[in-house]
């Protein structure tokens, strides 16, 4: 059985909403909400493939409404088709500028609907293979780096936009050159997947993702969290990590895999781009290594706080 695609249809005319749903439920699996404000709260929770979305709305107007969903990691790939009952070019072409991918004008022709969320759909089929591919670490499977620069700048404007605290950690095993020697780069590799795949387990949310850095660097991007969650998070990995038992007979601090953690958050900083978060969750970093490894250190500008836990 093939599954169905999700589509979003966003208007506070209830008319309307009942004739788009009438139009593609027999293809699609619809969904309906009455505002910008839904639809941007049900994006947070529900994967859609697709969002037909108004743009004379009260509240949040459509373009509003693109604007938020095109700066969040959850929803900028979603395609948008516009649908207004005004025909001006103009409109047309402000919609298209800020990134929807097409327009419908009212009243709705069933086929021409029909027709151009077919069309979305199987562009955006590809475009999802096409970046993919592009965005995993071809060794680890998960995000790469290309994945975090484009992801944590998103995060990054929109927590500044929202004034709402994220917060970076930046990930590294400990001792992983004397791993790679006393074991080969075979058995390396293997712990690299393991390990990776362990971390990016551990986000629930959808918004929180785990990317490979580089060589065995991670980074872990938690939007709308305080320094708190980040540590309560960091904890999780660091256990999650010790408890895959990974034997490191030449390790320093421990006889098996340990990591060390950096935090860096946005509530205690005053870094004035996401780079400049990630060179805080390093020197925080810098200083878990510093204190024994296996450890966590929280780094605002010009200071590094010691966090207690666990060894």
């Amino acid at each position: 059985m093939i599954n169905k695609a999700k589509i979003l249809i966003v208007d506070d005319d209830a008319l309307n909403r009942i004739i788009l749903e009438r139009t593609l439920s027999d293809e699609h699996e619809v969904y309906l909400v009455a505002s910008g404000e839904e639809a941007l709260t049900f994006v947070k929770h529900t994967q859609v493939d697709l969002i037909i979305l108004d743009i004379m709305m009260p509240g949040m107007n459509g373009y509003d409404v693109l604007v938020e969903l095109k700066e969040s990691s959850l929803s900028h790939a979603i395609p948008i088709i516009f649908i207004s009952a005004n025909s001006s070019h103009e409109d047309e072409a402000k919609g298209l500028e800020l990134g929807a991918m097409d327009y419908i004008v009212k009243p709705f022709c069933a086929s021409i609907v029909k027709v151009r969320v077919r069309n979305q759909l199987l562009i955006k089929q590809k475009n999802d293979l096409l970046e993919m591919l592009a965005s995993i670490d071809g060794l680890t499977e998960i995000p790469n780096r290309r994945y975090l620069d484009e992801n944590l700048e998103r995060e990054w404007r929109r927590s500044k936009r929202n004034n709402s605290s994220m917060c970076v950690l930046l990930i590294d095993i400990d001792h992983f050159k004397r791993y790679n020697d006393c074991y080969g780069h075979r058995a390396g590799d293997d712990c690299l997947k393991a390990v990776a795949q362990t971390l990016a387990a551990q986000c629930e949310r959808g918004s929180d993702f785990v990317a490979r850095y580089g060589g065995e660097e991670f980074v872990a991007v938690l939007p709308e969290t305080n320094q708190q969650g980040a540590i309560a998070f960091a904890n999780k990995l660091r256990e999650a990590i010790n408890d895959l038992n990974i034997e490191h007979n030449a390790s320093l601090n421990a006889s098996h895999i340990t990591i060390s953690i950096g935090i860096a958050s946005s509530e205690s900083s005053q870094a004035y781009t996401e780079k400049a978060l990630l060179e805080e969750a390093d020197s925080g970093l810098y200083n878990a290594k510093k204190s024994g490894r296996n450890a966590i250190e929280l780094a605002p500008i010009g200071t590094c706080e010691r966090l207690v836990c666990q060894h």
